[in-house]
């Protein structure tokens, strides 16, 4: 089994999942993420990041992300623990603009 790990900008943080299927959306522009894995809570310790994750995506058979949102995506052997990183001031990684054009201040319609 392949395992992919997607890491992407989303509300000016960055999530991290892992997925065994990562394809071109049918969409333009977007990456098509299908068959999240997530870890077996069976054990007495829960990972509340993990937990909130779990519960955002619970339902989805698929989520497509904006390929300009789309950090990295790397093929791993094992899968790791998904997690949403709040970005820091300092860091090297700026979300692409949302809105190209600005709506004009100046005129009423």
């Amino acid at each position: 089994m392949r395992i992919f790990r997607i890491q992407f900008v989303n509300q000016g943080k960055i999530y991290q999942l892992f997925a065994e299927t990562v394809v071109q959306a049918d969409v333009y522009g977007f990456v098509e993420i299908r068959n999240l894995i997530f870890g077996e809570n069976t054990g007495l310790v829960v990972d509340p990041a993990e937990e909130r994750l779990k519960s955002e995506f619970s339902g989805v058979s698929r989520t497509l992300v904006p390929m300009h949102s789309v950090v990295r995506i790397d093929e791993v052997e094992k899968r790791g623990q998904s997690k949403i990183l709040e970005l820091d001031e300092n860091a090297n990684i700026t979300p692409f603009p949302g809105n190209l054009f600005p709506p004009d201040k100046g005129t009423k319609r």
